[in-house]
């Protein structure tokens, strides 16, 4: 089960006319980021092309287990005879964090809304499910058969991307896709068991600290989560190890919607946004200039800590109220010098 469209032909017959390519995706890479690149990386490597996956930041520990991830270059920049350049799961060049990459021919593969057409090649498909849907497209379209390697990085892309296939997005095609995979040799057992049981004590002990400090909205749907540098030096884990956890709130009934805030740098904070059903906390991030999925999204942030706390959750209500994905036009809060960013923030 295959799609075709203008641009897949176009990358079909580019990937052709070159040998030497360098792969890429955003920074902070996930398993849909890891699972795209290796996938196309093999896919290229069966045609006899010449593939090198570059990224700013190393996979977290539990993808470390897959074929090929501790070979990915870790890099702030590129430079070399490359014939072109795939970015794969990124709206934006910048995203990538690494330097160089807009010299090549760049083919820009994507799924994420807002994606900026920044390549010589743009090939957008929001209905897929994850964007190695659309590197599995290519992999067929090129012809190249589905093996071990190939099939195991789309089906953790998915896995994944999809939160477990818990996420909206999901379609037929999606399932199809993952039979080929286990088809083509895959264990879904050990994937799983690799992604989501390979936890070390101070991962475990640090999602116990974070949770025990989780914040409840008044109206009882919104769980605020927080997590600083202190608090994982504490709990003798590291930031890495708090992948998957802003998930873990939406397990409970009531909860609606997840809004993480993890400190960068004084006050910087990545915030991940996660929601269910029709609940777009897509456009909550936009508003802050990330990007993302109806249920999944994040942007960065600079401010105290409560008053962002604060605007995020009148933000998510908001959408909540909704139900529509319309957000509720709020005026931005000023920053207030005196709130203590290490201190979660409680609803009144």
């Amino acid at each position: 089960m295959t799609t075709s469209s203008p641009e897949l032909a176009q990358i079909v017959d580019a990937v052709r006319a070159r040998q030497r390519f360098v792969l890429s995706s955003h920074s902070r890479p996930d398993g849909d980021s890891i699972g795209s690149q290796l996938a196309m990386l093999y896919a290229l490597q069966e045609m006899g092309k010449e593939a090198t996956a570059v990224n700013a930041d190393p996979a977290s520990p539990p993808l470390m287990a897959f074929p090929g991830v501790r070979d990915i270059r870790i890099a702030a920049g590129v430079a070399g005879d490359f014939d072109a350049a795939i970015i794969m799961e990124c709206g934006d060049l910048k995203r990538t964090s690494v330097s160089g990459l807009e010299r090549y021919f760049v083919i820009n593969i994507d799924h994420h809304p807002g994606n900026t057409g920044y390549g010589q090649i743009n090939w957008f498909d929001a209905s897929a499910a994850a964007c190695a849907e659309m590197v599995y497209d290519v992999v067929r379209a090129i012809g190249v058969p589905l093996t071990k390697e190939i099939a195991t990085h789309v089906y953790l892309a998915i896995l994944t991307d999809t939160g477990s296939f818990h996420y909206s997005g999901i379609s037929p095609r999606t399932f199809e896709i993952c039979r080929e995979c286990l088809e083509a040799g895959v264990d879904p057992v050990m994937v799983a068991r690799n992604v989501y049981d390979s936890n070390n004590m101070g991962r475990l002990k640090l999602f116990g600290a974070v949770l025990g400090a989780m914040q409840i909205d008044q109206t009882g749907r919104i769980a605020i989560v927080y997590v600083d540098h202190e608090m994982a030096r504490a709990a003798g884990g590291t930031y890495e190890d708090t992948e998957g956890l802003v998930n873990l709130p939406l397990t409970v009934k009531e909860i609606q919607a997840v809004v993480f805030f993890k400190q960068e740098e004084g006050d910087e904070y990545r915030v991940s946004l996660r929601s269910k059903g029709t609940i777009d906390v897509g456009a909550v991030a936009k508003e802050f200039g990330g990007g993302g999925h109806k249920n999944a999204a994040g942007c960065t942030v600079t401010g105290a800590v409560e008053t962002l706390q604060k605007l995020f959750v009148k933000k998510i209500e908001g959408a909540i109220d909704s139900q529509d994905g319309r957000i509720a036009e709020l005026p931005q809060l000023e920053k207030s010098p005196d709130a203590n960013p290490a201190i979660p923030w409680t609803a009144s």
